[in-house]
């Protein structure tokens, strides 16, 4: 038998989880820091939930990349492919929960999808959604965990933002009524294919020249949103949410990361008001590293008095930030041990300090079995183990040990006390 991992899924060696736990970690207390509750949802969820009108939508292609499979039942299940819709749930079935309801959640999520560089078929998400808040203070709050999370990985990266009132009133004004969904769907490759062949898909829709063009001089990034050229109660009321946005990120001093993108469509399934995405820049990770937006239409299709509450959230991918984090060379820790313990026929008395370390809260390995004290220091180095403390008969009747700089090779006989207080 030929040992392989499925297509699109992977093993995660040592050195590899150690940077993800940091950035789980990162991420984490930024969520707190922001006032923030875990919730965890199951990654296996009902498929008839899955597919609800509200969470990804009969007709979404995501349902074509979800795995399905039966319980012993022949119940209909899948994996989940996002966290949203099993929150939208959790919701629903909840009606007692306190206003505004802000909550993370962190962990696996799976799509049966193309797999690229940064996109794997099991990969994690960190999500942070506001529930009950219709404000753009609770946007303005989350574009600020971003800036916080990525400042803190040093990365240099951009925020796009754009409102789906904005595009909707974009095509009230460049006369596009009907066939709304399939515009957007080509406006949203504009960046991708660019704006001949975007003109093109438009026009085997059914759309005029005149109408193309309209839409593509609208759509313009440097279209003023000042401008008077579009007037219409939904161009109005996006431009007057994106700009109350704006100042709130101006009063933050987060303004300078923000993009504003008049072609980005994310998720029609869901979103309803802003839209927004995160992307590095000067890297070749091209896919959004976070994204996210208002859907304030979610949470209603699985509660029956059908009432709206507003809803908005963000996303981390963990895997395209992963691979940016080794790509800034950051993948150099192999274990978590600060030290390393050797015994010289002094077993008892190494099993002792190591517990006295580890009780002091240094992370402390012990050298196992028989190999010599150059065998032990190969091994500290080969994992990047920062001190090894030695622990012959002679140290032990001096009642110190011998600690050894990994990095510079001096060696400095102790007291452990001396020890914990360095290692500390």
């Amino acid at each position: 038998m030929e040992l392989q991992t499925a297509k699109g899924v992977r093993d995660i060696a040592p050195e590899e989880k150690i940077l993800k736990n940091k950035l789980v970690s990162t991420i984490t207390k930024t969520f707190e820091l922001y006032g923030f509750a875990p919730l965890e949802t199951p990654i296996l969820e009902r498929y008839e939930t899955l597919k609800a009108k509200y969470g990804a939508g009969a007709d979404s292609d995501v349902l074509k990349e979800t795995f399905m499979l039966k319980d012993q039942g022949k119940r209909e299940l899948g994996l989940r492919f996002e966290m949203t819709t099993s929150l939208a749930r959790f919701i629903a079935q909840n009606p007692s929960l306190k206003m505004p309801f802000k909550v993370y959640q962190i962990g696996p999520v799976f799509r049966d999808g193309p797999i690229k560089l940064g996109r794997d078929r099991e990969f994690w998400q960190a999500d942070a959604d506001t529930i009950g808040a219709s404000s753009m203070l609770a946007e303005a709050e989350q574009i600020a965990i971003l800036c916080e999370v990525f400042n803190q990985l040093k990365f240099d990266f951009t925020i796009k933002i754009n409102n789906r009132k904005l595009l909707n009133g974009i095509l009230m004004q460049g006369g596009i009524t009907t066939k709304t969904k399939e515009a957007l769907i080509s406006i949203d490759k504009l960046d991708k294919i660019g704006k001949k062949e975007v003109s093109e898909e438009l026009k085997k829709i059914g759309f005029d020249k005149n109408q193309i063009t309209k839409l593509m001089d609208l759509l313009s990034k440097k279209y003023n949103l000042l401008s008077k050229e579009i007037f219409n109660p939904q161009w109005n009321e996006g431009k007057q949410e994106i700009e109350e946005l704006l100042n709130y990120l101006k009063v933050m001093k987060l303004d300078k990361y923000i993009e504003i993108d008049l072609t980005l469509v994310r998720g029609q399934a869901y979103y309803t008001g802003m839209v927004i995405e995160a992307y590095l820049k000067k890297s070749t990770i091209s896919s959004s590293i976070a994204a996210g937006g208002r859907y304030d239409s979610m949470v209603r299709g699985f509660k029956e008095d059908g009432l709206e509450i507003p809803a908005v959230g963000i996303s981390f991918g963990l895997t395209p930030i992963m691979e940016q984090m080794k790509l800034q060379n950051e993948l150099k820790i192999r274990t978590l041990a600060k030290v390393l313990v050797i015994p010289i026929n002094t077993t008892n008395k190494a099993l002792e300090i190591a517990q006295q370390l580890r009780k002091s809260g240094i992370p402390t390995d012990l050298a196992l079995g028989k190999k010599g004290v150059s065998k032990n220091l190969e091994y500290a180095s080969s994992l990047g183990i920062p001190y090894v403390l030695i622990l012959g008969e002679r140290e032990l009747k001096e009642n110190k040990v011998l600690l050894r700089n990994m990095q510079s090779g001096e060696e400095t006989l102790l007291k452990i006390d001396k020890v914990i207080k360095l290692l500390r």
